[in-house]
């Protein structure tokens, strides 16, 4: 009895470290997860890529899905025209990693969520790896002379919308402020001298700070 626990033990381990990248979660995804395509659509992706072709598939709409970008531990997969699907594997420490998700959504300005996993695809809480950027973030304060022309420019913003990327070359997660794009051209060049819009974060000891 003893022996075959082990053994079981060992097998999961063995299992558990073939899925330590990329392409192993991916296709190891729940189907709720990722409810437009199969897991042959997800092995479809990568023996393309392989292959050296074009990593297109017919998902469950009948439409068209496209792997883009596929290493050890990133890829991107443009879902639908107006949606992507961004992961990552992070090192969460000597022995350890998770799993970071950006799925972004352009109907048609973009705003995405950023949502952790385990390597098993069990959510983790958000919030324990990054507090994710309120709207003050991406504005910078005027000096005395400028707070009216501010406050002006300002007004129009209703809705707070943000487009996350992950990175394929380090372990940088990138936040542009989209709500913007929504305004006219006047409105918009208003509230440009006002605007940071992009605000960079790095993975370090477990967590996204936001970078120096």
């Amino acid at each position: 009895m003893k022996k075959i626990i082990l053994l079981c033990f060992l097998i999961s381990c063995v299992i558990s470290l073939k899925a330590q990248d990329a392409k192993s979660v991916f296709i190891n995804i729940p189907d709720s997860l990722s409810p437009l395509l199969t897991k042959v659509n997800r092995e479809d992706f990568s023996d393309f890529l392989e292959s050296k072709m074009k990593a297109v598939v017919k998902n469950k709409m009948e439409k068209m899905s496209e792997m883009k970008v596929l290493t050890k531990d990133y890829l991107f997969l443009q879902t639908t025209s107006q949606s992507s699907f961004q992961l990552k594997l992070l090192q969460l420490n000597d022995t350890t990693k998770i799993i970071c998700v950006v799925n972004t959504a352009c109907a048609p300005v973009c705003d995405s969520r950023v949502l952790f996993y385990t390597t098993n695809w069990k959510e983790i809480p958000s919030k324990d790896y990054i507090e994710m950027p309120g709207i003050e973030r991406f504005f910078l304060a005027p000096d005395s002379t400028q707070v009216e022309a501010y406050n002006n420019a300002r007004a129009p913003l209703n809705i707070y919308l943000l487009k996350a990327d992950l990175s394929k070359d380090n372990n940088e997660l990138t936040f542009t402020f989209t709500t913007p794009e929504y305004l006219d051209g006047s409105e918009a060049k208003a509230l440009e001298p006002f605007l940071k819009k992009v605000l960079v974060y790095v993975w370090k000891d477990g967590r996204f700070v936001v970078k120096d």
